[in-house]
């Protein structure tokens, strides 16, 4: 038999039952969507919050007070957790590798302004930062400065606005120089920033930057929230993280602090997301397994059927071999034919999701695609050996007398 020949006489029988192929290929083809699915829902989940955490930078460090460890010790001990000051952050700068240190602290407040239309106010998140933060951040202003680089812990009483701010609380007219009240106290306005929109749920447009010991005073607040670092990126992290904790235990005598590294966190998700997506890969493959089971079903009810006809085929000289490999053919050409479709249903679907819902991360992962449909051709190939084998094992003369 040629190979053209072997290739027809697959397509033939697979067309001569169009029902039983389409409800086999189905099977396939619904592991397939759903192995697309949700591995692109997982991929773009894991892309989106890649961009989301280095939209500010990669370079930067977090330390925030307290220590992040499990420990014994007697019932009822004092613990005692010495806080993030100021002064840490300048002694931070001086470090080796270090490039700045930014003070912060936030909170919730009230913003105001009165003018000839009356009084407007609004309540947003109020950030208390330094002049560094724009070195440490890829943050932009749009309009006037920073805040200068005043002394953090006797500022002057200046604050930035975000775009969403300044766009409610002035609609018309530039509010670079007027003043306006920060929690009660009046501040003079020395820029706005640039529009940055929404990160992890927090709205960056709508909130105030003002000086970090201005902040502390009006939240009546001890400790810092955290201290965020910017370092050298050519300089190997743990000597940057053993250049920091050298510092702070210096200053506190004891590691009464956490310092989380950006590129840890990063890899931490990455880790996370990954084992997600190849899990949820996993339970689409379950969708695969029963759609092998499909095919393993259809392909021994048509070894019974057909048994005349294969007894025809040994009877003009079709070895055993040449059988076996006419049903594994079909099962493959089943299998890849529903893992076809497959693939365009699940392309598709996405496809609709990101119109639909463009807050949805979806992206189409192609490694998993491939590895999908080359999965289900190697299903239909194990599903259609048992039958495969029982056809190319028959009689040739029983079989003719099947008919």
């Amino acid at each position: 038999m040629r190979t053209a020949d072997f290739f027809r006489f697959a397509l033939q029988s697979l067309a001569s039952h169009r029902l039983r192929t389409f409800l086999s290929a189905l099977g396939i083809a619904i592991g397939i969507t759903a192995v697309i699915l949700l591995t692109s829902i997982g991929q773009g989940l894991q892309r989106f919050i890649v961009e989301e955490f280095t939209q500010f930078g990669t370079n930067i460090i977090g330390i925030t007070p307290g220590h992040t460890d499990t420990r014994g010790g007697p019932v009822g001990a004092i613990n005692t957790v010495r806080p993030l000051a100021i002064d840490d952050a300048l002694a931070l700068r001086h470090a080796p590798h270090i490039l700045a240190a930014d003070p912060t602290v936030q909170g919730n407040g009230e913003i105001a302004v009165e003018g000839d239309t009356g009084r407007r106010s609004r309540r947003v998140m109020i950030y208390g930062t330094s002049r560094a933060m724009i070195d440490v951040v890829q943050m932009k202003v749009a309009q006037g400065d920073f805040l200068p680089d005043d002394d953090p812990r006797s500022a002057r009483a200046f604050v930035v606005l975000g775009a969403k701010a300044a766009d409610e609380l002035f609609p018309d007219q530039s509010p670079l120089g007027q003043r306006m009240r920060v929690g009660g106290e009046r501040y003079r306005i020395v820029g706005v920033m640039a529009a940055k929109g929404q990160v992890l749920g927090m709205d960056l447009d709508d909130m105030v930057y003002i000086p970090v010991g201005r902040a502390l005073e009006m939240f009546n607040r001890e400790s810092l929230g955290e201290i965020r670092i910017s370092y050298d990126p050519t300089t190997p992290l743990p000597e940057v993280e053993a250049s920091l904790r050298h510092t702070l235990m210096a200053r506190h005598g004891r590691e009464d602090f956490t310092i989380t590294p950006q590129a840890k966190m990063l890899e931490t998700f990455d880790t996370i997301l990954g084992a997600i997506t190849f899990a949820v890969a996993a339970i689409g493959g379950i969708s695969l397994l029963v759609g092998g089971i499909g095919i393993l079903t259809i392909l021994t009810i048509a070894v019974s059927e057909r048994t005349a006809e294969i007894g025809l085929l040994r009877a003009l000289g079709a070895t055993q071999r040449r059988i076996l490999l006419l049903f594994l053919g079909e099962a493959a050409a089943l299998a890849a034919l529903g893992g076809v479709v497959g693939l365009f249903l699940g392309w598709g679907i996405g496809a609709l999701l990101g119109i639909v819902l463009p807050s949805l991360p979806v992206q189409l992962p192609w490694s998993y695609a491939l590895l999908a449909e080359a999965s289900a051709v190697i299903i239909g190939l194990v599903a259609g050996v048992l039958p495969a084998r029982r056809a190319s094992r028959l009689d040739p003369i029983e079989a003719l007398r099947s008919e």
